[in-house]
């Protein structure tokens, strides 16, 4: 087989995970790298991704290591390598799994950054105070009720961008929001939010809107749905600490920091495995503490006289 055979068998897999698995296109690009990067590697080899033994895959790893590549990086492409090599399997490609028995790199959990709530309310009070003057633009109207469900919501960037008018429920207190996988999810809008998606749609959106009719509920000047990358200059403009990703942690940090179970903000990110939401525990532990030293009979410190410690 030529290298070329390991080229073709990427772009099969790509084709599988868009049409089959509904994956998203920013997805099907990452895993597309990774295996271009692994199938570069192996070709150094003299081996194919359906001659590649153990040991290939092994060495790629370690040249991954020996490189600088962290942790997380490294586990990310072996998964990818797992999920591509059980396609082959199951498709007839090949008889083996080369991935089989190799040990996923461990890594530090990074803990997701999230601002104070205070920060978060004052970022978008001072939009709000915008739209009190008189000279409120569409714009004003637009963002105040983006950082609305960036915040309120928890809903990722991508997901505000392809949010569309007929999947907005203002008089349910609802939208439909599709996620990873195309997946489906209710998420309920707080009265601050349906306040601001009110005024934006009734006032704002109708002057943005061009000839062209446009689905999507949140536009750019010229009547285009807006991109990611708009949507995150945005927010910085708002605040130079600021991200959609980091008002999506925010979200979930402040409710269980405020007592929500992990189950229910799971649900309202659309996390797939409760494991990903688990990360959120570590930031609500100084209440954990703080609240077992007031209530627990055991919970209460010690305090040692220091003039008599005995």
């Amino acid at each position: 087989m030529e290298p070329q055979a390991n080229l073709e068998l990427i772009e099969s897999y790509l084709t599988y995970l868009r049409v089959e698995k509904g994956l998203s296109p920013l997805t099907c690009e990452a895993y597309g790298r990774d295996l271009l990067q692994c199938a570069e590697h192996l070709e150094q080899a003299n081996a194919l991704f359906v001659t590649a033994t153990h040991q290939n895959i092994a060495a790629f790893l370690t040249h991954l290591q020996t490189h600088q590549v962290e942790a997380r990086s490294r586990a990310r492409k072996l998964s990818c390598l797992r999920g591509f090599y059980k396609w082959l399997l199951l498709d007839k490609r090949t008889a083996h799994d080369p991935t089989l028995h190799l040990e996923t790199p461990a890594g530090w959990k990074v803990l997701p950054k999230s601002l104070p709530e205070a920060e978060v309310v004052s970022m978008i009070d001072r939009v709000g105070q915008q739209n009190t003057d008189q000279a409120s633009t569409p714009e004003s109207l637009r963002d105040r009720a983006m950082l609305e469900l960036l915040y309120g919501g928890g809903v990722r960037v991508s997901e505000l961008v392809g949010l569309a008018v007929e999947d907005v429920s203002l008089q349910q207190g609802q939208m439909l929001v599709r996620g990873k996988g195309d997946k489906e999810r209710l998420v309920p809008l707080g009265q601050p939010a349906v306040k601001a998606l009110t005024e934006y749609l009734e006032h704002g959106r109708g002057a943005l809107l061009k000839k062209t009719p446009a689905r999507q509920v949140f536009l750019s000047r010229r009547g285009r749905p807006l991109s990611r990358q708009t949507v995150w200059a945005l927010v910085k403009r708002m605040d130079g600490r600021a991200s959609p990703h980091m008002l999506r942690h925010s979200c979930a940090t402040h409710m269980v920091e405020n007592g929500a179970d992990l189950r229910t903000v799971q649900t309202l990110l659309g996390h797939a495995d409760i494991a990903t939401t688990q990360i959120y525990t570590h930031l609500a532990l100084g209440r954990l503490k703080a609240v077992h030293r007031a209530y627990h009979p055991r919970g209460k410190r010690i305090v040692i006289d220091q003039a008599n410690p005995s």
